[in-house]
């Protein structure tokens, strides 16, 4: 996903989605999805909602990739996946409910960054590669492997995690 255009927004803030997710901003926008900061507002916690774009809400083809992507993330409980939690439409539109993790995408820590230092590359890639060897153990291919899909999230020791995302 690219947060670096505007974002074709869908929903404003405040709205409530499935009467429980109420949606704060928009983080980012992609090929086939709209993200967007929520809290479940019965447990006051933060998640991530990713919706189908609005213009392939009525393409078949589209929503069942993006039904697959979401039963498949589901599915792992991987320290280098994000979880997905939950699943729905909304005013017609198929949206999945994820973890909100704190941090940047890879994408970001290039362009402001340049060149990483060897020995931070190559952890930031071991963990890539752990997460995409148990998602191509389950007979997974990540079909959208980039930058922007690779997140650095902080843990709650300050340590920095890879978590794959945005499985295409």
């Amino acid at each position: 996903m690219s947060g670096r255009k505007a974002a074709p927004a869908l929903y404003d803030r405040g709205t409530l989605v499935a009467g429980r997710y109420r949606i704060e901003e928009c983080l980012a926008w992609g090929g086939m999805g709209v993200v967007y900061a929520a809290t479940h507002i019965e447990l006051g916690h933060r998640v991530a909602l990713k919706f189908l774009r609005g213009d392939l809400a009525s393409d078949h083809e589209a929503i069942e990739r993006f039904l697959e992507e979401a039963r498949m993330a589901a599915g792992f409980r991987s320290e280098y996946v994000a979880h997905v939690l939950d699943f729905g439409h909304h005013e017609a539109v198929p949206y999945m409910v994820a973890e909100y993790l704190e941090g940047v995408d890879l994408w970001t820590v290039l362009d402001e960054r340049g060149e990483l230092g060897a020995g931070e590359a190559a952890d930031w890639v071991a963990e890539a590669c752990a997460g995409l060897a148990e998602v191509h153990a389950a007979g997974i291919v990540h079909r959208d492997l980039k930058p922007e899909n690779l997140f650095l999230t902080r843990l709650r020791d300050g340590t920095t995690r890879i978590k794959l995302l945005d499985f295409g």
